[in-house]
């Protein structure tokens, strides 16, 4: 999420923290209690677990825990992009962000901004959605739909200092 405040924490993370945003960018557990099963590869409880996950998501370290389905597999899907002034970038991100439909988004060095993957069950609702973004914000939204579908792991191993 671009307008996140940044964080800056007053201490570093703990082990588990660092085990949880490492160790599960990708391979979510599929069972019916996964933090359970999360809680049981890293040695905690299930509570302890969804705990932490809610500490991290409040300090703006992680914006949400969920899928990610191949675009167009499921429902329509597709990349936008917004020219924000610069000014309004936070207020308007928010407004992308307020959407369950909007993936993440981000800032980027360009006279297009703002930009941001939205979901949605069929093409008519993604349209409602974009449409609804341009007339909170009252800017353009340039629909990007994927044309050629390429995989790009988006998973990291993140270096602790």
């Amino acid at each position: 999420m671009v307008a996140q405040k940044e964080t800056i924490l007053d201490r570093p993370l703990n082990a588990l923290e660092r085990r949880l945003l490492n160790d599960f960018q990708d391979g979510f557990p599929l069972t019916p209690r996964p933090f359970r099963t999360i809680a049981e590869r890293v040695g905690s409880t299930e509570s302890e677990v969804m705990t932490t996950i809610l500490n991290l998501q409040s300090q703006r370290l992680i914006s949400r825990v969920g899928p990610v389905f191949r675009p167009n597999r499921v429902g329509a899907s597709t990349l936008a992009a917004m020219e924000v002034p610069k000014e309004r970038l936070e207020q308007v991100a928010d407004i992308v962000s307020s959407y369950g439909e909007v993936n993440h988004n981000y800032e980027r060095e360009h006279s297009l901004n703002l930009w941001f993957v939205v979901t949605a069950e069929d093409r008519m609702s993604l349209n409602r959605v974009l449409r609804e973004i341009e007339k909170r914000s009252g800017l353009e939204v340039i629909d990007l739909p994927m044309v050629e579908d390429f995989y790009i792991n988006l998973g990291f191993p993140l270096q602790w200092t």
